[in-house]
């Protein structure tokens, strides 16, 4: 992809990153003019059967240098991406019994292990924890870009957000590629710069070698799409990922949902029941929950929620919390009180935008609207373009008989995204109609 069709990098990072813009610049060039091309294997693996290969390497390898303290440390990060892939909680003691048997074999400068450890921190939503092992990490190896990308991800969600700034461009710093460049992206797109975090990943693509990172930067360009509303380009992208990686579940994800978007409700239907026997993450139950019930099969959708919490008690057991998803259960179709309390552990947690938003929408749905409504401010601080979020803003203000403001802020996510849920878009449209709004 030529540089020159790209926004000038000054532009993308400018008031975001504190840097001149000499060296991004330089940055970007480094990072497309040195990727080799990405391989064209006949027939692609499932990213399960890759990892699984991975590990059966490892695992070999330690059986022959059971002492190899790198070898147990890169097993243990296969682990934790082996569970990601796979939304399979049980790879989680085996990843911390690796990476503490890393540890055990060399207690002492093994930077490594503490990047494995961070990563599946992470994984569990210990963001504290994960923080904690990258601030050592760096300490041990500052020249690891892994380690400020565990960095990176736990102070996002922590609300750090001068400090995820920083991680990230010292991962760009370091090593211009698709970690970075995606990490570069999200971090646009959460201070309400789509265009620049578009360019961001079209350049984490332009980077991209494998396929799964093929998969991967289509995924995230479909979401950019999403996000805003274009389905053509939505799709367009899920469906490159696709081509890349058969079977890809968050590309399948995409792609039901766009189907669900077009009116084609009994293929988005079956793409997601597939979707989640194969890969029952919460995230994907809910959304299957969510279209089934705006389709009127009520039963079925709250098997849905019920499996949600199945989910979570496994991730439990397996050390990991979720209790964002599990309060949004919890306010749109369970005891708004209790979503109200897993929403406040969360916010004493961690002061993110994604908890104030969980927040704000959980007091609103208890009836608690002016308490509401100063998260659902800060949930908008950084200026990020998410029409749920939005959403939530707007009936808080409508409930609040701040008629003016409820429907400027309901146009606006009907604008962003008029497809952004199946549930909720027709009650900002329906709400619009009662305040007297466009739509």
């Amino acid at each position: 992809m030529p540089t020159s069709t790209l926004p000038a990098p000054r532009a993308m990072w400018r008031r975001v990153l504190p840097v001149t813009a000499l060296v991004i610049a330089g940055l970007f060039v480094v990072g497309l003019a040195f990727q080799p091309a990405a391989p064209r294997a006949a027939t692609p693996q499932p990213v399960g059967d890759r990892l699984t290969a991975t590990i059966e390497q490892l695992r070999d390898r330690l059986r022959r240098v059971p002492d190899d303290p790198m070898t147990w440390a890169n097993l243990g990060a296969a682990y934790v991406e082996q569970a990601r892939a796979l939304a399979n909680p049980a790879y989680y003691p085996q990843a911390q019994g690796a990476l503490d048997r890393s540890v055990q074999l060399q207690p002492d400068e093994n930077a490594a292990a503490l990047v494995g450890l961070g990563a599946l921190a992470n994984a569990r939503h210990d963001f504290a924890a994960a923080r904690r092992y990258g601030e050592d990490a760096v300490a041990l190896n500052p020249a690891s870009a892994e380690a400020y990308g565990v960095l990176a991800d736990a102070t996002t969600q922590l609300g750090d957000t001068t400090a995820a700034t920083d991680a990230v461009q010292r991962m760009l710093d370091m090593r211009p590629g698709v970690a970075s460049f995606t990490r570069a992206s999200y971090e646009l797109e959460l201070h309400g710069r789509t265009d620049d975090a578009r360019a961001a990943m079209q350049r984490a693509l332009a980077a991209a070698t494998g396929r799964d990172e093929l998969a991967f930067c289509h995924y995230h360009l479909g979401e950019l799409a999403w996000g805003g509303g274009d389905l053509d380009e939505a799709e367009a992208q899920y469906a490159r990922g696709l081509a890349a990686v058969p079977g890809d579940p968050a590309l399948l994800q995409g792609r039901a949902k766009v189907l669900a978007a077009r009116g084609r409700t009994d293929e988005a239907n079956e793409g997601y029941r597939l979707l989640t026997e194969r890969v029952p993450l919460p995230q994907y139950l809910l959304e299957y929950g969510e279209l089934l019930e705006s389709t009127g099969r009520a039963d079925e959708a709250r098997a849905q929620y019920r499996l949600i919490i199945d989910q979570q008690r496994l991730y439990a057991a397996q050390g990991s919390s979720d209790d964002l998803t599990a309060s949004q259960v919890a306010a749109d179709h369970g005891d708004p009180a209790e979503a109200v309390r897993l929403a406040q552990a969360e916010w004493d947690r961690r002061h993110s935008v994604f908890t104030a938003d969980a927040l704000a929408w959980a007091l609103h749905r208890a009836g608690r609207h002016a308490e509401a409504l100063p998260y659902a401010e800060q949930a908008a601080q950084l200026g990020r373009r998410d029409a749920m979020t939005t959403f939530h803003r707007g009936m808080i203000l409508a409930a609040l008989g701040r008629t003016g403001e409820a429907i400027a802020t309901l146009e606006d996510a009907v604008h962003t995204n008029p497809h952004f849920s199946p549930l909720h878009a027709p009650v900002a449209r329906q709400t619009l109609d009662a305040l007297g709004g466009k739509r």
